[in-house]
């Protein structure tokens, strides 16, 4: 059974301060210098220990709450955040706010080497590419073939090298993305 504890004053306050005495009103278990106060005061004591037990409680069942709460929403959250992402990306890719040059060069640095790669880009993008390097003669990206290929889509490349192919896919990107969401703690 909880009890309020009411406080009635005679006048009006006119003034506050805040004391140091942090440590009369601590949830924590009192000494024996404070537990043998006043008389009077040992019912108000024992409802304030009574109300720090029962905020102890409610604290710790919110924190159960939360944790399992998360727990069983963490699949949805993860899948939510995929999702806006790929909107997000959809709508920059589909006003060109990117930069072909930066993805082929992010998906340089998993080429095991530089030599013979070919990279696949959609027609679009090697069009944009072309009036890029056209006006930049110093391209780190001199060396490598450029094919337009209709089957790559906006903002990915693919690149081949004779080690292997490298595909810089935005699906792919995602799907790495949510799977670190997934197991993320």
């Amino acid at each position: 059974m909880t009890r309020t504890l009411t406080v009635h004053l005679e006048k009006p306050i006119v003034s506050a301060k805040i004391s140091d005495d942090s440590h009369l009103l601590s949830c924590e278990s009192r000494n024996g210098e404070q537990q043998n106060m006043i008389s009077d005061s040992q019912p108000q004591n024992a409802a304030f220990a009574q109300a720090c037990q029962a905020l102890k409680v409610v604290i710790d069942k919110l924190n159960q709450f939360y944790d399992k709460l998360f727990a069983e929403h963490k699949e949805e959250i993860a899948k939510l955040s995929v999702e806006i992402a790929r909107k997000v990306l959809a709508r920059r890719v589909q006003d060109g706010d990117y930069e072909i040059e930066s993805i082929i060069r992010e998906a340089l640095k998993n080429a095991p080497t530089r030599k013979d790669l070919v990279a696949h880009l959609n027609p679009e993008d090697h069009i944009v590419l072309q009036k890029t390097q056209q006006d930049d003669s110093d391209s780190d990206l001199a060396g490598i073939k450029f094919i337009s290929d209709p089957n790559i889509g906006r903002a990915e490349c693919l690149l081949e090298s004779p080690k292997g192919i490298i595909e810089s896919l935005i699906d792919e990107h995602l799907e790495r993305i949510g799977n670190a969401l997934n197991t993320a703690g």
